[in-house]
């Protein structure tokens, strides 16, 4: 069976460490056994390069206009400068794409408040920064935010910028990464720092191999 496509979207000033453990861990074949099950796929603008907060420069894979939902299994959407200006609003218009299909997208920082202007947000429950950075967008979803590090509704993920290891744990619970109690360990590890953890993951390992 071909790898299923997850899609992270690239653009200039994205937040480096927003969706590393997420990525990471998508592509990670220690873990677990199946890694060919899931691809990480850049998309841009366009397929000039970007450059990252962090001054990394990357070419993304495919442009937006050419991706569908239909070969995607989640579009995740990075916090960068453009979000708060409308630059970035084409990725917020994709989004819509993907959840009128029925495919998860997942949102962090910066990308929330596109997602809320593009009113993604509001019948979700959902989370951000703080809920005074997502009323600048002018959404009507107030009513539904959750004042939580990373919040999952009906195939929408947001978190806020702080909150890299939550918005992983919700990313690859969507994607089934793990088992519900191997995830656990994967986030009581990395996450919170919890030796405890590691022996959870290191059974899994053991297992995986035996198969």
């Amino acid at each position: 069976m071909p790898p299923k496509t997850v899609h992270l979207a690239v653009y200039d000033t994205l937040a480096d460490w927003e969706v590393g453990a997420a990525t990471a861990h998508i592509n990670n074949g220690n873990w677990h056994r199946e890694p060919g099950r899931y691809r990480i796929r850049t998309v841009g603008a366009g397929t000039e390069p970007v450059t990252t907060m962090g001054g990394m420069r990357i070419l993304p894979a495919l442009a937006l206009a050419d991706l569908s939902p239909a070969d995607s299994a989640m579009l995740i959407l990075p916090g960068a400068d453009g979000w708060d200006s409308g630059d970035l609003g084409a990725f917020a218009d994709k989004a819509r794409e993907f959840t009128a299909a029925g495919v998860p997208v997942a949102a962090i920082c910066g990308a929330t408040f596109g997602l809320a202007a593009a009113g993604l947000l509001d019948d979700r429950a959902h989370t951000s920064n703080v809920a005074e950075y997502l009323a600048a967008s002018g959404y009507a979803g107030g009513n539904h935010y959750t004042d939580e590090p990373a919040v999952t509704d009906r195939g929408v993920i947001t978190a806020n910028s702080t909150a890299p290891f939550e918005f992983a744990r919700e990313v690859l619970a969507a994607l089934d990464i793990y088992e519900p109690a191997v995830l656990d360990g994967w986030y009581r590890l990395f996450g919170e720092g919890d030796p405890a953890g590691y022996a959870v993951l290191a059974e899994y390992e053991a297992r995986q191999a035996a198969v």
